[in-house]
């Protein structure tokens, strides 16, 4: 089987390929005989025409390069002649940009939702802009930690008065930008809340701070709904959030029993929607995020233990094919 690949993601110049999922799944899919073909959400553009008989059509197309990747850093990739590819000329596309999940992600979920399922998109279009991370978590409030999500300010403080030590974030960052650790005694509370909800029109999410942490934010790999492999991220000294973004320390961990039974709660749900390839946040046994953008950790968990969910994912979009 050979198919054509188009890759949305941010610049590959700029990519560290040691711990890019983004760069594992296109190596695979190389290594398969698969071609790929990478482009930017900016470079996305729809033409729509009228037709005879109300029959009108449109066309999805994407100004990008074909490539050839390389695992060698400082040597990772060759890329062809901008190119103007329609999108529906692609067996699957993976959307794979970085968040903010903001009105530009926003917009390319609606577009690329135009060729999707004809064109697999991995993950589904509608279904990623209708999950973002912290708000499809919220339907399984049996798995998570006390939260609030509001813009009110008393009841953020009305919280943090319950609950003593909390985290407060916004809804929807990532990589563990703007979260703060507060604890009953801080005297920054108010002055954080002016600034964040000043800086952003979408609430805030707080949660009690779990102790846990200190021993790690565990990374655990789904596809099609189903467990396959974990990562875990111990924070450093002095800081309170885990991801690898901001220095957290990638460290080998395999799933146990709580991985387990958060799966299955939560795994039926993401194979409906299509959302095949997902990473959960799990703390001291508690669900905080499910990851549907672009989930990461695949390169470290292929070091420590071998599993090789690069291939795994890809297993599962050719059978889909």
């Amino acid at each position: 089987m050979r198919l054509n690949i188009a890759i949305q993601m941010d610049p590959i110049e700029g990519i560290d390929i040691t711990g890019d999922s983004t760069f594992a799944l296109g190596l695979e899919a190389q290594s398969r005989g698969h071609e790929l073909f990478l482009y930017s959400p900016v470079d996305l553009s729809m033409q729509l025409k009228p037709g005879d008989a109300d029959q009108g059509s449109s066309e999805l197309m994407a100004h990008g390069r074909p490539v050839s990747l390389r695992d060698e850093a400082g040597n990772h990739f060759t890329a062809g002649d901008i190119e103007t590819r329609s999108m529906q000329s692609f067996d699957a596309v993976l959307m794979r940009q970085d968040p903010p999940f903001d009105m530009q992600y926003i917009t390319a979920t609606h577009l690329l939702e135009h060729i999707h399922p004809q064109t697999l998109v991995v993950n589904d279009p509608a279904e990623v802009r209708n999950a973002p991370e912290k708000l499809l978590v919220t339907h399984f409030p049996e798995l998570m930690p006390p939260t609030l999500i509001s813009r009110n300010a008393d009841d953020i403080k009305a919280f943090r008065a319950e609950y003593g030590e909390i985290i407060v974030k916004p809804l929807f960052g990532n990589g563990g930008a703007g979260v703060f650790h507060l604890k009953p005694d801080d005297s920054n509370l108010s002055s954080l809340l002016e600034v964040m909800l000043e800086m952003d029109r979408a609430p805030l999410m707080a949660q009690q701070y779990l102790p846990a942490v200190r021993k790690g934010d565990k990374r655990v790999i789904l596809i099609d709904g189903e467990p396959v492999a974990a990562l875990n991220r111990v924070p450093q000294e002095g800081e309170s959030r885990s991801n690898m973004h901001v220095g957290g320390q990638a460290m080998e961990s395999s799933l146990d029993e709580d991985d387990y039974r958060i799966a299955a709660i939560i795994g039926p749900t993401l194979k409906e929607r299509g959302l095949l390839f997902t990473g959960i946040d799990v703390i001291g046994g508690y669900l905080t995020e499910i990851n549907v953008t672009s989930p990461t950790g695949i390169r470290e968990i292929k070091r420590f233990s071998g599993i090789d969910v690069a291939a795994l994912i890809w297993d599962a979009i050719e059978a889909k094919r």
